[in-house]
């Protein structure tokens, strides 16, 4: 021990007395702009920039245990067939379209848009542990993480998206030289150790058995974790243990953010839990919808906060539509641009009527095709900057 602290004096005299050496290097990194673009506590202060993902050579991933356990049984038969190929040419086309026509509507409220980097997602890479092709750069909510002005890149869970990071690096780069916090969170080696190569699923009944056990198809062996799996509401983050998201990662999440920051695991009565947002949607201070179809254990924590739980009414979005990696509850998957505008499905009259009864305006698109890939409007966006100062709505 005596030596130990020897050798950290004498090291620390090293740099006290380097540090004159050190001053043109000093100023080459010291220099922050005064304002940075990144400045996100919540999910419904005004919206002023955004990022909006790509359908652009979309491609179905391999169907391995981790997409399996994600995904319905009616679709594992379109998985076996077409993974690591495109998504249907048709579909894909109308789905950019959608996108296209999304991302003008934002710009018409104000809204800066930024995109992802297109990339050719069926090139087959390999790393030590296991070989893919990749999926798309279309849910920017699944991989990063506003927090304040620091932008956490996630280490998500599914092969597939291994390398889907790249896709923003151009993007976060900037941002990074403007100011911002940039943090990767541990990248997972997605060895098989991982997953349970055995997860038993065959019916919703066993995903619902699974789930309140307290199993799940991603194992304790590295972090890993779903951006999208956190919702925010200034200094409190609700998060859930998924298919996709595992404790040690929420931990890490947990030390990452500590001690401005309390993060809190929330869990519902789901068969297939992957992603908050289309379960527990937080829409303004004091305002969360919450699924009907998949309660949440612990609402009453937000009832004794005072807040306002709203159930959502049942999706119109019709059975022959496919959705190929989600529900139709992407109704309720909706993007607030402030606490009285909310972009919403322009087939989802119900909802829309819902919102406008508690006095918010309805910004109307129509992204069903879109929907198809796997996710609504907050999957599809991450809010980079909205108007606001840190909170807190629990205290």
């Amino acid at each position: 021990f005596t030596g130990w602290v020897q050798r950290t004096f004498q090291s620390t005299q090293a740099a006290a007395a380097s540090r004159n050496t050190c001053a043109a290097d000093d100023k080459a990194t010291s220099h922050v702009p005064k304002d940075c673009l990144v400045c996100s506590y919540n999910e419904w202060d005004p919206l002023e920039e955004v990022i909006v993902g790509r359908a652009e050579n979309a491609c179905v991933p391999p169907f391995s245990v981790e997409v399996k356990a994600n995904t319905y049984e009616k679709y594992w038969g379109f998985y076996q067939k077409f993974g690591g190929q495109s998504f249907p040419k048709d579909h894909l086309k109308k789905a950019i379209a959608e996108i296209e026509e999304m991302c003008n509507i934002l710009k018409g409220e104000g809204v800066v848009v930024k995109r992802p980097d297109p990339i050719d997602w069926s090139v087959k890479y390999k790393t030590p542990d296991f070989e893919s092709t990749g999926m798309y750069a279309a849910m920017p909510r699944d991989i990063l993480l506003v927090v304040g002005n620091e932008i956490i890149e996630a280490p998500m869970a599914w092969r597939a998206r291994f390398f889907e990071y790249r896709a923003y690096r151009r993007l976060i780069k900037d941002y990074f030289n403007s100011g911002a916090k940039w943090t990767t969170a541990p990248k997972p080696t997605m060895a098989d150790e991982l997953y349970d190569q055995s997860y038993p699923i065959h019916s919703v009944e066993d995903r619902h058995k699974l789930a309140a056990q307290g199993k799940f198809v991603t194992t304790e062996f590295e972090p890993c974790f779903d951006a999208a799996d956190f919702i925010r509401a200034g200094r409190d983050i609700f998060v859930q243990r998924s298919q996709v998201t595992n404790y040690m990662g929420i931990e890490w999440m947990r030390r990452h953010l500590a001690p401005d920051y309390r993060v809190h695991i929330i869990s519902f009565k789901d068969p297939n839990p992957m992603h908050i947002d289309a379960t527990f949607n937080i829409i303004g201070p004091g305002l969360v919808l919450s699924n009907p179809d998949r309660p949440c254990h612990q609402i009453e924590l937000f009832k004794k906060a005072g807040w306002t739980v709203i159930q959502p009414p049942v999706p119109l979005i019709p059975d022959d539509h496919p959705l190929w990696m989600s529900s139709k509850w992407l109704s309720m998957n909706v993007l607030m641009l402030d606490e009285k505008r909310v972009m919403v499905d322009a087939n989802e009259t119900s909802i829309q009527k819902m919102f406008e009864k508690l006095g918010i305006s309805t910004i109307k698109v129509s992204i069903r095709h879109a929907n198809s890939l796997g996710g609504g409007f907050h999957c599809w966006t991450c809010d980079i900057r909205r108007r606001g100062t840190l909170q807190s709505y629990f205290d």
